[in-house]
């Protein structure tokens, strides 16, 4: 554990509540689940409070889809893996086998459970610090893009404003197991002839993607 302690710029007092936040519930009882479960609320109120610092002129519509957009999955997984968490993940057999440790989802629970532990074990000031040096690199996007509207809801208000029916999403197929499922969708709107496809490692991100070609077919794909 000394490199990644060395990686937080912390040592923990409690060693073994660490090693619970690395340990997934494949590999027994004594896992990370009630961990994750705080850490969740902890990193989203530390979040909300970087943000409200932030982006003092924001809107509580442009914060709210900020903090989805650094606290959701993929994020928490890149930040994870940059801190190599991957390697000190305790998973069962199954798990093992199945290249558990690369997996997004398990990668960004045990993000938050880490947040929980180092919250349990160094304080609120000094989780609040740590999270602060992870995702303040995130911050450095001017504050348009930052905190810019996703695909789906760019396409909603442009076709509302325009009195157009709104947007159908159909699912056209799921590919793999459950536990990496690849979604393929299609988006129809009145505008086009043709509707636009999209893909994505979950529904919500194939939707996107079927609403971002949408908006380029429109012409929109700037962020307008």
């Amino acid at each position: 554990m000394e490199t990644l302690y060395a990686r937080l710029s912390y040592q923990f007092r409690d060693a073994d509540l660490l090693r619970r936040a690395l340990r997934h519930c494949s590999a027994g009882k004594d896992n990370n689940e009630r961990l994750e479960f705080l850490g969740d609320a902890v990193l989203g109120m530390i979040v909300s409070q970087l943000l409200f610092h932030t982006f003092p002129d924001a809107s509580e519509g442009e914060l709210s889809r900020l903090r989805a957009r650094l606290v959701q999955q993929t994020t928490l997984a890149a930040l994870a893996r940059d801190l190599n968490l991957g390697q000190y993940l305790s998973l069962g057999p199954g798990e093992l086998k199945a290249g558990g440790a690369n997996r997004d989802s398990m990668l960004a629970d045990a993000f938050e459970a880490l947040v929980s532990a180092l919250y349990l074990d160094g304080g609120l000031d000094l989780c609040a610090a740590r999270v602060h040096q992870w995702f303040q690199p995130l911050l450095k996007l001017n504050k348009a893009q930052a905190t810019s509207k996703d695909p789906k809801t760019r396409l909603q208000e442009y076709l509302q404003a325009r009195k157009q029916p709104l947007p159908q999403y159909r699912i056209l197929d799921i590919a793999g197991q459950d536990h990496a499922q690849h979604f393929h969708v299609e988006c129809q709107v009145t505008l086009l002839r043709a509707p636009t496809n999209g893909s994505g490692n979950s529904r919500k991100e194939a939707e996107q993607q079927a609403a971002l070609q949408v908006l380029s077919q429109l012409g929109l794909d700037d962020g307008a």
